[in-house]
């Protein structure tokens, strides 16, 4: 039986093999999107990514006779156990063939890891936390992800069970069509709950103001930190990782798909939809150079598909119906401009209220992705 290594990334032609992994593990996955290489480097990099002001971070290669056969991060992050005053270490970035030998090698040295900076909880997987694309495909593997969600083979669940990795928390996606979306009955009376919210509550909305871009993302981040910060798994950002997201996001941003909720001119909530750029990201194979970039552009006309990201108001805006006033928007927006459906993800399973206030709509969970927890002794 050949000998499996475990050797750390420590220079840049291990990071680049760390990062073009997932091809040759994914050569015979048509559902799976590669993604731009660029934008993996920069995510991993200390340099570039604020996220590593705050947290260790150390990434791991598995090779087999000299075959590189899978990756892992060990990721600690101090601003989540600051927060919830825990010891939560984090996996992620995880990739592996279908081979329980190699998974276990691989979750070992996050595990060890994580233990020798005093963790009590192995945590995965996020890519590097849960403001960034996380949680494990466990069903509805016959499509491709939308734009910031995961794909993944289904072996992968065998190799996290074998670990004795256990569900932690179910995070998921809903679709609405567009045969639902143009039901007029439905429409109809949600525009009427949006008029009678908007008035009760003297709400006005507006779409991003571009030229405004930085005090506009500063007044997204004072929502977020605000309205999410008793949601399971939240970890309030930072101003420099905000910023960080939002310049990474600006190139794909739609301004009539990004909403703020005002009461007497102060933001008290706030909606983004992305358009679907994994439609595009499909054709690309991870580059823009040399003819990527006119695939983009040819491509990026022919996005048919919605992802809503965040719908949320401040906590004092709670269960005041504010979220149909961003349903109603987004869905006239999206049948203005052609679009066949939207993905709302991701949803926490027991965001009951989210969740059957989608329902309602005529969503329906599609897909389910998965948090995984193992105790460290």
């Amino acid at each position: 039986m050949a000998e499996i290594k475990i050797r750390k990334v420590e220079n840049d032609s291990d990071k680049n093999q760390f990062i073009n992994l997932p091809w040759k593990i994914y050569k015979d996955y048509p559902n799976w999107v590669p993604p731009l290489k660029f934008d993996v480097k920069n995510n991993l990099n200390p340099n570039k990514n604020p996220f590593f002001n705050h947290a260790k971070v150390e990434l791991y290669l598995a090779e087999v006779e000299g075959r590189l056969v899978g990756r892992i991060a060990a990721i600690v992050n101090d601003n989540h156990n600051n927060f919830y005053k825990d010891k939560v270490g984090f996996f992620g970035f995880f990739e592996c063939i279908n081979d329980t030998r190699v998974s276990r090698a691989l979750f070992d040295k996050a595990y060890e890891f994580l233990k020798s900076h005093g963790m009590d909880t192995m945590r995965g997987p996020v890519n590097p936390s849960t403001n960034d694309e996380c949680g494990l495909l466990v069903d509805s593997f016959d499509s491709p992800p939308v734009m910031l969600m995961t794909y993944n083979p289904e072996y992968y669940i065998k190799l996290f069970e074998d670990y004795g990795l256990a569900k932690a928390k179910d995070l998921l996606a809903l679709y609405i069509p567009k045969e639902v979306i143009n039901n007029t009955k439905k429409m109809e009376q949600l525009e009427r709950i949006s008029n009678m919210v908007m008035k009760r509550e003297n709400i006005k909305i507006r779409n991003v103001d571009l030229k405004d871009f930085d005090n506009e993302v500063q007044r997204v981040r004072e929502v977020y930190n605000n309205a999410w910060q008793d949601n399971w798994g939240f970890v309030p950002m930072t101003e420099d990782e905000f910023k960080y997201i939002a310049k990474t996001l600006k190139a794909v941003v739609d301004k009539d798909f990004v909403v703020f909720a005002e009461v007497e001119g102060k933001t008290i909530g706030f909606s983004l939809a992305l358009p679907d750029f994994n439609q595009v990201l499909k054709h690309l194979n991870g580059s823009l150079f040399p003819f990527g970039l006119f695939k983009l552009l040819y491509y990026k006309n022919k996005i048919d598909l919605l992802r809503v990201i965040i719908m949320g108001v401040n906590k004092e805006y709670h269960k005041k119906g504010i979220d149909a006033v961003f349903y109603q928007d987004v869905i006239k927006a999206g049948n203005r401009k052609g679009y066949k459906g939207a993905e709302i993800s991701w949803v926490l399973e027991d965001n009951l209220a989210m969740k059957q206030t989608a329902e309602k709509l005529g969503a329906h969970v599609y897909k389910t992705y998965r948090i995984y927890d193992k105790s460290i002794s």
